[in-house]
């Protein structure tokens, strides 16, 4: 059978069967125990340690379109805050995320644009441009990525849609809840690590004017809405 078949039967049979989803996201205490010892090695016993993260507009740096701010967006901001934890290490922060892109076409260029690298770890952040394709398409293309990875013994977190501010959020089946579930059933199932961006920015959805505060534009952060998700990521190396 064809991996995407599999895959898909998969998708049936998740969808018919309640889990507990806790319990099976990988333990942030840890999970990147490894990783972490690696990035406290000290020349000459250190290494590269290679940190990709694949997705979409968000993690390429786009803020106010066609505006691509490099720096300030969550995976340069990340390293900034890796590097004062971990001075002695050498790291790659390798963005392999293209504007407007999704899942499926972003699991088309997995094994060319991100194993090429041979990355210690893997940031898959989808979901906003997810919805188009929708639930059953992404879920394959996530799970076939996930263990593209981790069946090369490569550590993976997935990442939760940061805001969109069109999505109505008092309603909980709204589409990009409906992809956030699924991203947490996801994580789950493959034993992988989370960023729940979602639940991160919960604070701020019943308060339009304050989640605008930040906001570059109508679904894409600022450098204060990075700020959030890279705090987060950093949990995982504390």
């Amino acid at each position: 059978m064809k991996l995407s078949y599999l895959l898909f039967l998969t998708f049936c049979a998740y969808t018919s069967t309640s889990q507990n989803l806790s319990a099976g996201i990988a333990d942030r205490a840890t999970y990147l125990s490894d990783l972490k010892t690696e990035l406290q090695k000290e020349w000459p016993k250190n290494r590269t340690i290679n940190i990709v993260f694949h997705g979409h507009s968000v993690p390429a740096g786009y803020f106010k379109t066609p505006q691509v701010n490099t720096l300030n967006a969550y995976p340069q901001q990340f390293l900034r805050k890796l590097k004062e934890i971990y001075p002695l290490a050498q790291v790659n922060i390798i963005v392999t995320a293209i504007g407007g892109e999704n899942s499926v076409t972003g699991a088309k260029r997995f094994k060319n644009d991100v194993l090429i690298h041979k990355p210690d770890l893997i940031l898959i952040d989808y979901a906003l441009n997810d919805r188009g394709a929708g639930l059953q398409k992404s879920y394959i293309a996530w799970n076939w990525m996930i263990k593209k990875a981790t069946s090369r013994g490569i550590k993976v977190i997935l990442l939760t849609p940061s805001p969109d501010q069109n999505v109505n959020y008092a309603d909980q089946s709204n589409e990009l809840k409906k992809h956030t579930d699924q991203i947490r059933r996801l994580a789950a199932e493959n034993h992988v690590g989370l960023v729940d961006s979602y639940k991160l920015f919960e604070f701020l959805y019943t308060d339009m004017a304050q989640l605008q505060k930040y906001m570059s534009q109508v679904n894409h952060p600022n450098e204060k809405g990075h700020e959030l998700i890279a705090n987060e990521l950093m949990t995982w190396f504390k």
